[in-house]
């Protein structure tokens, strides 16, 4: 199989956001993904999960939850770290690892919302890779649509009863702990419903369905949750009852970024690999690289590519400095993702018929970028959020 790691090629405009100490970091994630996880790709496909001990390898080289205070575990370094993470992993061209959910999404619920004794007991084994979290939001029918969610929790004395189902769930095949979104009332309005509900995996009536047969990144663990007559304490309360919709849209425009920045580094993989493949695919004598079609048409995706790099940087300084707009979030993952898919498009077509072979690993960028435009919100929600700052 001819995928792997790759780098990617320099911007046109030179990339300032990292410090020495962020590169150093950066050689460290990508030998974990070149010795750990590229071998295994496609076992990690055809088991459609992971295995459990590589998360214990992540979190003994620090690379969970790094964000989060060194109190609880985490590094207490900025979201630069992630946003490595994640390019080394699309630089790797690999669909199946479900850290930055676990790491930067499930672990900020925690920290910024929840309580001292949950910090305590969820980040350091989160940390360390003997907690691996999912977030459990989408349900059969609901879609995008929040607010729409039917998963009940019904106080019983000193314990919620918990009802319903979720869907599409990444990390849930493997999940010790799941944040559930729940509707815990019955207002007219339906976002004041909401609630977030830690939910460990052991608990009676919890059950996982098998991974899902999705028709790419089949080697992330995603699967279905069902919730029957689940009992929780109610200390497994995160924040407030009724406001779980407020923080769910405090930690969606991360989520959003997080998504850009898998579609911007993956599309930068795809064409690392394309550019390589046009020099050493010949035809009538000559490498294919060479023909001026091919030429042009690289030179489009660069200038494409290098344009949304741009935007996608300086969304992330925004990020830095608490600034970023939920608009400004929305439009990075909407025209980036788009990009994506425009980019591994072109590039499997510069490929011929080796392009449409798995053992290229466009032809796996083609498959598993389908879904970037879907989850977090679909583009057309992105749309929806943009047009209503105008």
């Amino acid at each position: 199989m001819q995928s792997g790691a790759i780098r990617p090629i320099p911007n046109m405009l030179p990339r300032k956001l990292f410090t020495p100490d962020h590169e150093a970091f950066r050689e460290t994630v990508r030998k974990f993904y070149e010795k750990e996880v590229v071998p295994n790709i496609e076992k990690y496909e055809k088991q459609q999960h992971v295995d459990r001990d590589l998360w214990n390898k992540a979190g003994a080289l620090g690379l969970l939850c790094t964000t989060m205070p060194e109190e609880y575990g985490g590094s207490g370094v900025d979201r630069l770290y992630s946003m490595i993470l994640i390019e080394e992993q699309a630089y790797a061209m690999d669909s199946s690892t479900g850290f930055s959910l676990h790491s930067d999404i499930v672990a900020n619920y925690i920290n910024n919302f929840g309580n001292e004794d949950q910090k305590q007991k969820w980040l350091p084994k989160m940390a360390s890779g003997e907690t691996v979290t999912a977030i459990a939001m989408t349900e059969p029918g609901t879609g995008s649509d929040l607010q729409a969610v039917r998963t009940t929790a019904v106080l019983d004395g000193d314990e919620y009863v918990i009802n319903g189902s979720k869907i599409f769930i990444t990390n849930g095949y493997l999940c010790d702990m799941a944040i559930v979104v729940c509707k815990t009332g019955n207002s007219d309005k339906g976002s004041a419903n909401l609630s977030l509900i830690i939910v460990e995996a052991d608990r009676a009536g919890f059950s996982k369905g098998k991974p899902l047969n999705k028709i790419g990144m089949k080697g992330q663990d995603t699967c279905e949750l069902f919730f029957d007559n689940v009992r929780v304490p109610k200390e497994n309360l995160l924040g407030m009852e009724g406001m779980g919709f407020i923080m769910l849209m405090k930690e969606l425009a991360w989520e959003r970024m997080l998504v850009a920045i898998i579609c911007q580094a993956g599309a930068e993989a795809a064409f690392a690999h394309t550019v390589q493949y046009t020099k050493d695919r010949k035809a009538f004598g000559k490498p294919i690289g060479t023909f001026q079609n091919t030429r042009f048409k690289l030179a489009e995706l660069r200038t494409e590519i290098d344009f949304c790099r741009t935007y996608l940087d300086r969304c992330m300084e925004l990020q830095l400095e608490e600034s970023l707009g939920v608009d400004a979030a929305a439009a990075a993952k909407y025209k980036i993702s788009d990009m994506f898919s425009k980019v591994v498009d072109e590039c499997l077509q510069l490929h011929g018929g080796y392009g449409y072979m798995l053992e290229y690993p466009i032809a796996r960028a083609y498959i598993d970028n389908r879904a970037n435009r879907i989850y977090a919100g679909t583009n057309e929600i992105m749309k929806e959020l943009i047009s209503r700052t105008l």
